[in-house]
């Protein structure tokens, strides 16, 4: 990636998230005061005195541990530190210098990176002195701050601001968002894992092992794709624990922030009435849509008709995911997996396409002359001209002497033929009808 990396690093509960939340000016990261919320690496996109750079929220540290999960995340903190340019070591100031803040700053000294040392929970900051106890870590002066209350925040990024290295070309190219969606435990961590070519996740054989929306960057074809790797949506009715309740919510977000949405199915059990309303959800809100039916290994029984036949049983569920690419994968395997990247620039270009209006008028009297609208008696419907006013997802204005009497059936045969002409797959396609000069007014 070309953009600058800094990661927060620290033992368990010092208030990490609190800090990347106040540093990217949202709740990114779930904030809880359970220990171990945060279990994967999250990026996210922070600028400060007009530089860019990307900041990882990592897990809480706990060097030598043998618990499984903790051995997990220390795994992930280590994949963290070989990408990170700078490294902000976060501390926890009311309880002063902890056993573990010793074990992790002597991790930190073998990285070879520059170390940034904040002090957090420091509410009376004006007065306190907490922070210079730490002076022993080796770490030079240590930055006083409060994450919940914004202190010392300012200072703290002008220090990690100087640390970064020069600017670089190319370091400000946007990227496509990548929202990896799906209900819990069908691979979605496994499959953004399998294009990483890294184990950038935790993954683990229990449904709801990731709970935050985890952001990962991966460069392809000069492009910058930023993976959304959610938690498995659940029905809300089963969204008992406020964790469960907020990763729901972050991958609403997530599909909000996306511009591309990979919707994961597990093979075996095919699309649920959950799925359907992932994908509807995606839809509605202009995103462009991929289904990852995911352990296409797994199925024995299969022929060269079997994803045809059960394609055709899901677009009689759904009528729009007729629009929508579907590509067999195994994350496993690897099987097509590397073909996503392809699909998701295509959705993506098709998503942002634009049609000469000329064209647009050209195949709009082509469709009228095959097929004109219903007519009432005594109530003639005309259209009269028609031009693409947006991208991203693609709407056409379509101006008629009575926009509120062209029927659905009528509107989808528009749909189609716009369809026929330029395809816009895996991408929705909006049709607005409006009455001349609607727009002045």
């Amino acid at each position: 990636m070309s953009k600058p990396t800094v990661a927060i690093v620290g033992r368990p509960n010092v208030g990490k998230s609190t800090l990347f939340n106040r540093i990217i000016g949202g709740r990114r990261a779930i904030v809880s005061e359970r220990p171990g919320t945060t279990r994967d690496r999250h990026f996210g996109d922070a600028d400060w005195s007009g530089r860019r750079f990307w900041l990882v929220d990592t897990g809480g540290l706990v060097p030598g541990s043998s618990e499984p999960m903790n051995r997990a995340i220390a795994r992930q903190v280590e994949f963290a530190l070989d990408e990170a340019d700078v490294i902000l070591f976060l501390t926890d100031g009311r309880e002063g210098v902890h056993p573990v803040d010793l074990a992790v700053a002597e991790r930190l000294r073998k990285s070879g990176r520059p170390v940034l040392l904040a002090v957090n929970k420091l509410d009376n900051l004006e007065n306190a002195t907490e922070q210079y106890d730490f002076y022993k870590l080796g770490f030079g002066e240590p930055y006083g701050v409060s994450a919940a209350a914004g202190k010392g925040s300012g200072d703290l990024l002008d220090a990690l601001v100087a640390l970064l290295p020069e600017r670089m070309p190319g370091e400000d190219q946007e990227s496509i968002g990548v929202a990896v969606v799906g209900r819990p435990n069908v691979g979605k961590s496994s499959l953004v894992n399998r294009l990483l070519g890294e184990e950038r996740h935790v993954v683990s054989p229990t449904a709801g092992t990731t709970r935050d929306a985890v952001d990962s960057v991966l460069r392809y074809h000069d492009r910058l794709f930023n993976f959304i790797d959610t938690a498995g949506l659940r029905r809300r009715s089963k969204v008992a624990d406020d964790l469960e309740f907020y990763s729901t919510l972050r991958t609403e977000r997530a599909v909000e922030r996306a511009d591309v949405c990979v919707l994961v199915v597990d093979a075996a059990l095919g699309l649920h009435a959950q799925d359907l309303r992932i994908a509807t959800a995606a839809w509605e809100r202009g995103r462009a849509l991929i289904l990852a039916i995911n352990k296409w290994d797994l199925i024995e029984e299969k022929d060269s008709l079997t994803a045809r036949r059960g394609e055709e049983i899901v677009t009689e569920k759904a009528p729009f995911l007729k629009f929508v690419p579907f590509l067999y994968v195994s994350a496993v395997t690897g099987q097509r997996v590397h073909q996503l990247l392809d699909l998701i620039l295509q959705v993506g270009e098709e998503r942002a396409k634009r049609v000469q209006t000329a064209e647009v008028n050209k195949v709009l009297e082509d469709l009228i002359a095959r097929n004109g609208p219903p007519q009432k008696q005594g109530e003639e419907v005309k259209l009269l001209y028609a031009s693409q006013i947006g991208t991203s997802p693609p709407t056409i204005a379509i101006v008629s002497n009575r926009p509120l009497d062209v029927p659905e059936a009528y509107q989808r045969y528009l749909t189609n033929g716009f369809r026929a002409a330029w395809g816009f797959s895996g991408s929705p396609l909006r049709l607005k009808f409006t009455s001349r000069g609607s727009r002045k007014r």
